[in-house]
C-alpha cells in the first residue's frame, strides 16, 4: 500500500506562503541555515524553509522550536520528537535508518544501500522525498568518497555542508571539553 508522499517544501511565491503557512499547527524557527517551519499537531509531519508563518503554535511545536534551537547551539545531539512522515513503506524504512546515524557522522548512499539490500540511487530517492529534513537527518548521507551530493532543503549543498560543519564543530568541542 502506498501512502501519499510529501516532499520538503521550499516556498517561493507569496500566495503559497499565505495559503499553506497561515494554518494552525505551524511554527517558524530562525536558524543559521534560514527560517524553518515545522508543522504538526500530534507529531511533526513537515519541516521546510520559509519566509514567514502566522500561527499560534501548540505545545509540540514549541518543543520542536526549543529542540531545533538547542541543536543549532550545539546543546542537542538527538531530537526527541514524535515524527509522522508520510511516504511508501520503503521510504519509511530508509528514514528510520537515517535517524540512527549518529550526530557528526556520515554514511555513504552506497553503504546504506548495501546494508538495506538496495541501490544507492534508491537511497537518494528516499532522501529527496524526506518531508522532515534535519529531524530525519538526510544531510548525513554522502557520496561514496565522502563528497557532498544532493540536498533538497534550503540552499541545497550549501545547507548540507553547513549542517555537517556545525555537527563536526560541536562534536569536536564536546570531545575536547574537560570532564568534571
Amino acid at each position: 500500500m502506498l501512502l501519499r508522499i510529501h516532499r520538503p517544501i521550499i516556498w517561493k511565491s507569496s500566495s503559497c506562503l499565505d495559503t499553506v503557512l497561515n494554518m494552525p499547527d505551524v511554527i517558524s524557527v530562525e536558524t543559521p541555515i534560514g527560517l524553518l517551519f515545522a508543522r504538526g499537531s500530534d507529531a511533526i509531519t513537515h519541516l521546510g524553509w520559509t519566509k514567514k508563518v502566522k500561527s499560534s503554535p501548540n505545545a509540540l511545536l514549541r518543543e520542536a522550536q526549543r529542540q531545533i534551537e538547542a541543536y543549532f547551539q550545539g546543546e542537542l545531539k538527538r531530537f526527541d520528537l514524535p515524527l509522522l512522515p508520510q511516504g511508501t513503506s520503503f521510504q519509511c524504512q530508509i528514514w528510520q535508518h537515517l535517524k540512527s546515524i549518529p550526530y557528526g557522522n556520515t554514511v555513504s548512499y552506497g553503504a546504506l544501500g548495501a546494508t538495506l539490500s538496495t541501490s544507492a540511487r534508491a537511497i537518494g530517492g528516499a532522501c529527496g522525498a524526506n518531508p522532515i529534513p534535519l529531524l530525519i537527518p538526510c544531510h548525513r548521507i554522502v557520496g561514496q568518497d565522502g563528497h557532498l551530493t544532493g540536498y533538497s532543503g534550503g540552499n541545497g549543498l550549501q545547507t548540507k555542508k553547513q549542517l555537517l560543519v556545525l555537527e563536526k564543530r560541536y562534536l569536536n568541542n564536546s570531545r575536547s571539553a574537560p570532564t568534571q
